[in-house]
Parts: structure tokens; sequence; C-alpha cells
């Protein structure tokens, strides 16, 4: 799904635009035991009440393609015949009405996820007639031709308040107000089947993850039974370790420099283009900035093999998940130098009587701990 199709559908998520009749929720402890399961009827919700359920499944739809939201991808097989395909197209069909099947989604989540809290599972139905769009744009409500039926899942801790004094409004004094179970944004969720070019696409899936650092697996697992991609956090750490393995001595930092200032040349443009497609980076292109940069060809070579080693063969990786676009950091064990991406060509190496030094061009105001300083010339 691009961002153009995430965001048709989490502008649905809203209760006078969804068609979903009901909410249905599971509320289990810390020891992962079933507190509560309940139903919660939309039209018969306070408003209020209506737009926090709301907010909580919206969530899931937001955040960075290919970091936060994860396409998840069947195997023609599954979708032919398998247990945990069969099980989330049994959900969809019965509109989440039938009480085993949505316990036992519940039972699934709660052996998977490691939440140290309390957590709150939510889930729903809706079913969107998908407004034709003309070549122009231009949505025509009443000539729309296909029904998307998804469900949507979101997983949320519930935190404990603290005792505090709270304001009582109709006495206008303050009281002790005891302890509150408050739930929080979601850590994890699900659309299914996914939206791709603004059709049901029971091949794929969407998979959300609050955090970039966590891979989730074993809910992936649990879901879908299908490999995770490695979380955000993971393939920065692959992609550095990859650069210097197969790079070695050749790992300079115009090299360094170069490669970066490359990627961020591509989200600039893409960025620019306004394309609701991700962004995608191939080994290929770094491999291309690598010869550029004068880099031998037994070191290329070897980065290709340690590339798909780490991330599969000609895999593509979103380019927000293997450099920090908005950074550019030099460190040593005692120093930390930050520098404006785009100026990068500032800092320089250099090695001058068998010691190793960073240089960096001050022809413009140089501050130290907030203080202007002067430069002098000093005589050798």
């Amino acid at each position: 799904m691009n961002t153009r199709e995430i965001g048709e559908i989490r502008r649905r998520v809203r209760r006078d635009r969804s068609n979903m009749t009901a909410i249905y929720g599971c509320y289990v402890n810390s020891q992962k035991e079933i507190v509560s399961s309940f139903r919660q009827s939309v039209g018969m919700m306070p408003e209020t009440e209506a737009e926090n359920y709301f907010s909580l499944l919206k969530r899931v739809l937001t955040g960075t393609v290919g970091k936060n939201l994860i396409d998840i991808s069947f195997r023609t097989a599954q979708v032919a015949d398998s247990p945990e395909h069969k099980f989330l197209m049994d959900l969809r069909k019965t509109e989440l009405q039938d009480d085993e099947l949505r316990m036992e989604l519940f039972r699934k989540i709660i052996e998977s996820v490691n939440f140290d809290e309390s957590f709150l599972i939510l889930v729903g139905c809706d079913s969107y007639d998908v407004p034709f769009k003309s070549g122009d744009g231009e949505e025509q409500a009443d000539a729309s031709n296909e029904t998307y039926t998804y469900l949507l899942c979101s997983v949320c801790p519930v935190k404990q308040t603290k005792a505090d004094l709270r304001y009582v409004a109709d006495q206008k004094e303050f009281h002790y107000g005891g302890i509150a179970q408050v739930v929080s944004a979601p850590q994890v969720g699900f659309l299914f089947p996914a939206f791709d070019n603004r059709s049901t696409n029971i091949y794929n899936a969407l998979f959300y993850t609050h955090s970039a650092k966590v891979g989730n697996q074993a809910l992936v697992d649990a879901l879908f039974n299908v490999a995770a991609p490695k979380p955000a956090a993971e393939q920065k750490k692959s992609f550095e370790a990859l650069m210097t393995t197969s790079l070695e001595k050749e790992c300079s930092m115009e090299v360094l420099q170069n490669v970066h200032d490359q990627i961020c040349q591509c989200i600039e443009l893409h960025k620019e283009s306004k394309s609701p497609e991700p962004l995608l980076i191939t080994k290929e292109l770094v491999k291309s900035s690598l010869k550029a940069s004068g880099v031998s060809e037994s070191r290329v070579a070897k980065f290709s093999v340690d590339y798909d080693e780490a991330f599969g063969f000609d895999a593509q990786v979103h380019p927000k998940n293997i450099i920090d676009h908005r950074h550019f950091e030099i460190k040593t064990p005692d120093v930390s130098i930050k520098v404006n991406p785009a100026r990068s060509d500032l800092i320089e190496t250099r090695i001058i009587g068998g010691v190793k030094y960073i240089m960096i061009c001050a022809d413009e105001n140089v501050e130290v701990n907030g203080v202007n300083i002067h430069f002098e010339e000093k005589e050798d």
C-alpha cells in the first residue's frame, strides 16, 4: 500500500464515515489473563467515547511506510490453502460476529505480544464502497464498482495513573482522584486485507509497529506465518556494518559522504515528485555510488555479496531505514561532531606527520558554548 491508499482508508476511520456497527475489545492483565471481553455498539456510544475508540484504531494507519507500516505478503500457496490465511478470511467474512473466531484472534495476540503491563485489544470490521476515480482524480461516489471489506486491529498498553489531587468541577475543589487505568496509543496492529491500487488485495496485509526497533516476529508468525522484515533500527545497523566490513580500508570519509549525499538526493527528488509510492533504494544504486567514489572492483563485489546476505538477494530497502538523512555525525571516543548533511563537504580527513586529523572549514562564525571565538595565526 502506498501513502495515498493508506490515507484514503485512514480518513474513513471515523464514526460519521465508517460502516462499522461495533468495536470488539479484550482487556488483558500483565499476567496475560483475560479480564474482560466486550462488544461496543458504535451507534450507542457517546460521541466523545466513539472518537477515542476510532482514534485508537486509526493510529495503526499512521507512521512511515517501511518503518512503522510494513507490507506483509502471503505466498500463493498460503492464499490457496493455509490455516492462517483462511482464519483471517473467515474473520472478515463473518465481520467479527463469530464469537469463537474472535476469541481465537484475541488468544493469538495475547500469546504473541510481549508487554510488561496490561493491554487492550481492539478490532473492527468496515465495508467501504470504493468511489470510482476519473482520469483527473475526481471521485464519483455514486459510481462505486467494488466494496472493500477489511479488518482493523490495534493493541494498546493500559497504563496505571498515579494517585493525585484532581479538580472536581461541580464542587470547584481539588480532591483525591484515586488510581485509574488509561489506554495508551497502540504499539502494534494490522489491516487485512491490503488496499492496493484502490482495490482488495487478499495476498497482502499491512502491519503496524510503533517502535522501529522491535521486530514483533512472534506476532507476525501467529497472525500471518511469514518472515517479518528486519526492524528499521536493525536495517540501519546492518547497513553500517556492511559498509565497514565489505569496504575495509577503502571505507573513507569521502566514500561515506558520497553514498550519504546520493541517498539524500534520492529522498529529496522523491519528495518533490509527490509520488504516493514509497521510495526504495537498490543495491545497484549504492554500488554505482561506490564506483564513482573510486572504490575498487573487488571491494564493490564484496559489498554486493554481503548486501544480499544482509537484506536478501537484490532486495530493495527504504532509504530512511539505512541512513539518517537529517544528520551527518562524526565520532571519536572523545569527540562528537554534527554537521548539516547538505554541508558535509566542509569536513575532510588528513594524516599530518603520521597523526590522523578531522579538518573542518570554518570561514564563518565559530561558537564555543554559545560564545563567538576568534582564530589566531600561530608561527611555527
